[in-house]
């Protein structure tokens, strides 16, 4: 087999394409599977990224960017190679890029994830000789429970807090996760308040047709706003920063995959831990790959080298894939 992308000094590239795939560094043309700060980054010549995602990219870099948006499953043609994007299933637009070179079909799936999601594309298996996946939960550990049950965990914490007239402030990474967690709330619970952060993204998902419940500037209540039955939606940045006094007595918590881990919750110091991630665990990492029918899978960031020695045992031509792919700081997964 032939290697169709490889990793340079400015990402992975397709030689055959032109094309550089969620470039670290700014390139001619750019495609992006989803607008995570760690894969979209600001610089380059031209973007191309999934319909759906355009408005959150377009908030990530700017009116300026020269950004071509297409929707799922639609060819395009660079320099006689055919890409095209399709659903991850990871956040709002994010994308596998599927390429068909020499005879050969690639995918490299970004982030994904198998779970359901009302704010995103379910993950759509591809077929595929070389599959390119992400391990950042590449351990067996990792198994995340139902949505609907994590959901009626966080309902719980707040009614709970409510009852007793504390605000309850939930960290989640601002874009994605803080959307999904919103889609799925009971909202006659409390009034909703956001950090400035979230309340960005949440316009970028409006714009983009997705439904969220009403939700207010944290920054901009009124004088008196009685925030004793609210829910505080924000990025994990805003932990111990001074903009958190205006709730009071509060009790937090912190929505991440990390928080399989023991120890992780003490270790953030907050009162709740919900597992809640945008990627993959491991039963999912290995649904999705065996779906490809690749019989080549390069393993980026992450637990790498597990899941490349668990698939070669399995029969698999498996190989690390360097990347810079290692997520932005505040525990997006």
């Amino acid at each position: 087999m032939t290697q169709l992308i490889e990793s340079t000094a400015r990402g992975l590239y397709c030689a055959a394409g032109g094309f550089h795939i969620d470039p670290w560094q700014p390139v001619e043309r750019a495609v992006i599977t989803h607008a995570h700060g760690d894969h979209a980054r600001p610089g380059s010549a031209h973007y191309l990224c999934a319909a759906p995602g355009l408005a959150v990219l377009r908030a990530r870099l700017g009116e300026g960017a020269s950004i071509q948006a297409v929707p799922y499953g639609e060819p395009i043609d660079m320099n006689g190679t055919r890409i095209s994007l399709h659903p991850a299933g990871h956040v709002l637009g994010s994308a596998q890029v599927r390429i068909e070179s020499r005879g050969e079909t690639w995918v490299v799936s970004g982030d994904y994830k198998l779970e359901p999601d009302p704010t995103c594309a379910p993950f759509e298996p591809l077929a595929c000789e070389t599959f390119i996946t992400e391990s950042t939960f590449g351990l067996p550990i990792y198994r995340w429970g139902a949505p609907a049950s994590v959901a009626a965990s966080i309902e719980a914490w707040w009614r709970a807090n409510a009852e007793e007239k504390r605000a309850s402030v939930l960290f989640a990474y601002a874009f994605g996760k803080a959307q999904r967690i919103l889609a799925g709330l009971d909202a006659s619970i409390g009034p909703i308040l956001v950090h400035g952060a979230v309340d960005a993204m949440n316009a970028a998902y409006r714009e983009s047709g997705v439904a969220l419940p009403e939700t207010k500037l944290a920054i901009e209540l009124e004088k008196g706003f009685d925030v004793s039955r609210a829910l505080v939606v924000a990025p994990p940045s805003a932990q111990g920063s001074p903009w958190l006094k205006r709730f009071g007595d509060y009790s937090d918590a912190f929505a991440s995959g990390w928080m399989a881990v023991r120890g992780q919750r003490r270790r953030l110091a907050v009162d709740q831990g919900f597992v809640l991630s945008d990627h993959a665990d491991w039963p999912g990492l290995n649904r999705a790959i065996e779906a490809t029918g690749a019989r080549r899978v390069l393993v980026t960031h992450g637990y790498t080298a597990p899941l490349v020695q668990w698939l070669a045992e399995r029969g698999y031509e498996a190989a690390a894939m360097q990347t810079r792919f290692e997520g932005e700081p505040g525990a997006e997964a």
